[in-house]
């Protein structure tokens, strides 16, 4: 009797650890066109970067910018809002200043 409980315990709990499906990260139920949307409106929401044509493009949650600005704080912040973005993996930054 006690092989035949201790079998049905072990039955139980690998049926009950194989029936839940691993939960994927919040991050990757984000479309690539969901999160260069989120980084455009971002970016023309700043003051100090919405005056500048900056492409963002998302492949597989690699997002890269590109577009010529003024300052390198300007481009650390057009960074900082991409690293920001819900979805995003990778930044790559394109970015240049003025000459």
């Amino acid at each position: 009797m006690p092989v035949r409980l201790t079998a049905a315990l072990i039955a139980a709990l690998l049926l009950c650890s194989c029936s839940q499906a691993p939960t994927p990260p919040a991050a990757a139920n984000v479309s690539d066109s969901d999160v260069t949307e989120h980084v455009k409106t971002a970016l023309q929401q700043r003051d100090s970067l919405k005056r500048f044509d900056i492409t963002v493009v998302t492949l597989k949650g690699d997002v890269r910018l590109a577009g010529v600005l003024d300052s390198q704080a300007q481009i650390d912040e057009a960074l900082a809002i991409a690293r920001a973005a819900d979805g995003a993996h990778t930044i790559h930054d394109e970015l240049t200043l003025r000459k």
